[in-house]
């Protein structure tokens, strides 16, 4: 069954966990001292934080799929729909390995189809700053706004 996907970018990781832990009962799945995330059932969401990203607010938003077969059909439906999904495999982000597929829908939001199969033990691969995780759409304008905001950061 797949999940709902929030990646929210905080200025404070020690008070946006305290805050979110009380607000889901629940303390993070995941910490480090830049990221957290907690795996809800009720309500079934992946909610990640992290303080990579210049500014503050919603990231990305994204479906992370339980296996390889729920992201094939994730892509499937994009492409059945005309939607330009880019795909990006076996990205080191959010210390998880995972394969994903990128779409940014008519506002500019980025979303994320992702499929997590292994941890690493840092935040992302060693690219530089420009090439982080979480891209996003590789389009120019789309890389451009994406870079504003979420450069650095991913699920």
């Amino acid at each position: 069954m797949k999940r709902m996907h929030i990646h929210v970018s905080v200025k404070d990781i020690d008070d946006s966990i305290r805050f979110y832990s009380g607000l889901f009962a629940s303390e993070p799945t995941v910490r480090k001292d830049d990221y957290a995330k907690w795996l809800l059932d009720d309500p079934r969401v992946n909610f990640a934080i992290s303080t990579r990203a210049q500014s503050v607010g919603i990231n990305h938003l994204g479906i992370q799929a339980e296996n390889a077969e729920e992201l094939a059909e994730i892509e499937q439906r994009a492409a059945l729909a005309n939607l330009r999904a880019e795909p990006e495999t076996s990205a080191n982000c959010c210390y998880a390995q995972s394969n994903k597929h990128w779409l940014e829908d008519p506002q500019g939001i980025v979303w994320e189809a992702f499929h997590s199969f292994g941890e690493i033990p840092v935040y992302g691969s060693a690219r530089n700053d420009e090439q982080a995780c979480c891209p996003g759409p590789k389009n120019a304008a789309a890389a451009q706004k994406s870079a504003a905001h979420s450069s650095a950061s991913c699920c």
